[in-house]
């Protein structure tokens, strides 16, 4: 028996714990450990080889307390998931060279406040990817679905507009079905494509008043339109977002990247588990990243599941259909995908990691925790 103590009488136990302990219940469902309060003292006590990660995870989160902030159910799984992936604690890397330290990846994070909500990083890796919209005017955003690509993507334009750091906004979104065959559609050529576009409207209406909107999509001021009809453009000053790139061929990803004018920036988020094409190997996302991987100015960021931010089984569902995949097709399917993220797992490592795992356990029924007003809901 193992026995790793932290002094934590100098914090907020709420803020660290969570109610009713959850954040520790949450370690403990992980990890084979088990972890007392008492005195104003957190005891992880079990085998070395479990102390050890749940330590390390424990630390991290001690650390983020120290600055102040709230610990959420998000912060605890990309703790334990920084575990798992590094094997150690001593890895101080950051995203697209490993995995940062939390509190380290919080650091300069921007946030935004809006007529109807704020908007600020609830992962490490969502603080990556608001620094790098801020510091890059070209940056791809790829990880699997509820992790806040495209949410804090708008939230970023707005803020740019606002700040009168552009003139407008671009909203894109190839006008792929998702697996059905809808056929004809009423209507003129807007509404038409207006049931591929909602997203974009949904994310505008969460962060400004409906008058607002309507009166920037009439002045033109934010334009959501298809894919298609960005060919022969040339957009300046403008903040241009492509959603659901993993939709894309590469012509298309070539073709909407070399709309950009000057003073323009452009973010392209993706699901590499969720292409729609006939075939995957024909999605411009997943062969942009070998294309432009190398060229300096652009950044890629990448989520994986323990960034989901949407209702806790979501991230559970992941994980379930990524153990399917592993063990059908012998490689990963976490949103990533094969890519220059070297966090992303080969099919040797994850078909080793599926024998030695078995049938993955049903994932444990609980309520899910209260949304956070301040943070994204993508």
């Amino acid at each position: 028996m193992t026995v790793k103590k932290f002094p934590i009488h100098h914090l907020d136990q709420l803020s660290l714990l969570g109610h009713n302990d959850a954040n520790l219940r949450q370690i403990e469902r992980e990890i084979p450990v088990r972890i007392t309060v008492r005195d104003g003292t957190l005891t992880v006590a079990g085998e070395a080889d479990d102390v050890k990660p749940a330590s390390a995870a424990l630390n991290e989160l001690v650390q983020l307390a120290e600055r102040g902030k709230p610990i959420e159910e998000a912060d605890v799984a990309t703790a334990l998931g920084q575990v798992r992936r590094n094997g150690d604690s001593d890895d101080h890397r950051g995203n697209g060279q490993g995995r940062a330290r939390l509190v380290e990846a919080y650091d300069g994070a921007p946030g935004y406040s809006f007529d109807r909500k704020s908007v600020r990083a609830r992962t490490p890796t969502q603080a990556v990817y608001l620094k790098a919209l801020e510091q890059h005017d070209v940056v791809f955003g790829i990880g699997p679905a509820g992790t806040g690509k495209t949410y804090l993507a708008v939230a970023a334009a707005v803020a740019a507009l606002r700040s009168k750091k552009v003139d407008r906004i671009i909203l894109v979104r190839p006008a792929v079905e998702a697996g059905e065959n809808l056929g004809f559609l009423p209507g003129d050529m807007q509404e038409k494509v207006d049931p591929y576009l909602r997203p974009m409207y949904d994310a505008l209406a969460d962060l400004m008043s409906y008058d607002k909107m309507r009166r920037f999509l009439e002045m033109g001021v934010i334009e959501i339109a298809p894919l298609a009809f960005m060919r022969g453009r040339t957009l300046h000053n403008a903040f241009i977002i492509l959603d659901e790139a993993q939709n894309t061929t590469v012509r298309q990803m070539k073709m909407f990247l070399t709309r950009m004018g000057t003073d323009s920036r452009a973010v392209i988020t993706g699901d590499l588990t969720q292409i729609d094409l006939k075939s995957a190997d024909q999605s411009g996302l997943v062969r942009i990243q070998s294309i432009l991987g190398h060229v300096p100015g652009i950044e890629f960021v990448y989520f994986h599941p323990e960034d989901v931010v949407r209702h806790r089984l979501v991230r559970e569902i992941i994980h379930a259909f990524d153990l399917y995949h592993a063990k059908s097709e012998g490689k990963a399917e976490d949103g990533v995908g094969e890519s220059l993220d070297p966090l992303a797992q080969t099919p040797a490592a994850t078909a080793e990691a599926v024998a030695g795992e078995g049938d993955a356990p049903a994932a444990e029924d609980a309520p899910a925790s209260p949304g956070d007003a301040t943070g994204p809901v993508a």
